[in-house]
Parts: C-alpha cells; structure tokens; sequence
C-alpha cells in the first residue's frame, strides 16, 4: 500500500520519494537487488516475503523504472535496477548505517570497501585508503564485526549474500521457483 498523498499539488520530493520507496518491503527488495539477487523464487526465499507482495511490489518497482525486468528464456525472469534504482544506493547505505549506529551493538553488519585496492569506505562512499568516491559496481560488501547470521536452514542465496562480492554482482543460484512464477 502506497503512502497517501495529503500534498494537494504534490510539491514535496520527499513524500514523492516516500511513493515509491516508502512501502515496507520495498527497500528490503532494493538492498537484495544491489547484493546480486534477480530471481523471483531467491527474493522470495531471502526475504520471506509473501509471494503475491513480492509480485506487486517487483510490478511497481518495474513500472517506477527502478528495475527492470528481463525474460531470458535460457536464464528465466530477471530483475536488475536500473541506473534511477542504482542511484539509491546512498539511501541504502544511510540506513544501513543508521540501524548500525543504533541496534547492532557488536559493530557493524557490513563493511564497504573499495574493490580494487581493498580500502575501506567512509559514510560518504569515499575510499580511506585512495580517496575516490568509489562508483556502486567497485564497491565489494562483506560481513563486519556485528554480522552474526540468522537461521540453521541456510540458502545458496543467502550463503552468496553473505560472502564478499561485489554489489550489483549477480547470484546465480539454482532456481527456486518452477519456471513461469514470477
């Protein structure tokens, strides 16, 4: 359910914003897109999320053109964002940081780091080691001091997200779901 508009002339960018990202398991959606997860069944299978929520929130995000949704016969339906989804990575990155900050109190859940000379990443995206603002596809996520993982039924997807790799670097986990769902 989208956020209801009391903005008469809808002149506010945040609560546009809010329109599109606001819903509560859209951002989870968005992170898991930047952690390399494309299929309909690994979504599913990483977020618990219910099916029909999956399917309608991947419908919208596709018709926001945040992502884009392709049909390769050879490798099923994919979902990857799109360069206005890549641009939310900051967002992500802030409330990542802030749940850090606040509920992770053994450090955080994930570091950041540049991929090509190891360096880790300030709040910003900037390497401390070279000093670049380090572009969404260097950026290599791994687990930090506070990652403690959940649950003994462990998932290829979830075993992919939670090894170092690089963001936007596609999972390719067996297929979850039989083709045509999705």
């Amino acid at each position: 359910m989208t956020l209801p508009s009391t903005y008469a002339d809808r002149n506010c960018s945040l609560a546009r914003a809010l329109e599109i990202v606001g819903e509560r398991w859209t951002l989870l959606i968005i992170r898991d897109a930047f952690f390399g997860v494309r299929r309909f069944g690994d979504f599913a299978t990483q977020l618990k999320i219910p099916r029909a929520v999956l399917t309608n929130r991947l419908k919208f995000l596709v018709r926001e053109g945040v992502l884009i949704r392709d049909d390769d016969a050879i490798k099923g339906v994919e979902y990857q964002l799109t360069d206005k989804g890549v641009g939310l990575w900051p967002i992500v990155r802030a409330l990542m940081s802030w749940g850090d900050a606040f509920y992770s109190p053994a450090g955080v859940q994930r570091t950041e780091r540049h991929d090509q000379d190891g360096g880790l990443l300030n709040h910003e995206g900037r390497c401390e080691d070279c000093g670049s603002v380090v572009p969404v596809p260097e950026i290599r996520i791994e687990p930090g001091p506070g990652f403690n993982p959940t649950g003994s039924d462990r998932d290829p997807v979830s075993d992919a997200i939670n090894t170092p790799r690089r963001l936007l670097e596609p999972i390719m986990a067996v297929r979850t779901l039989p083709a045509g769902e999705g």
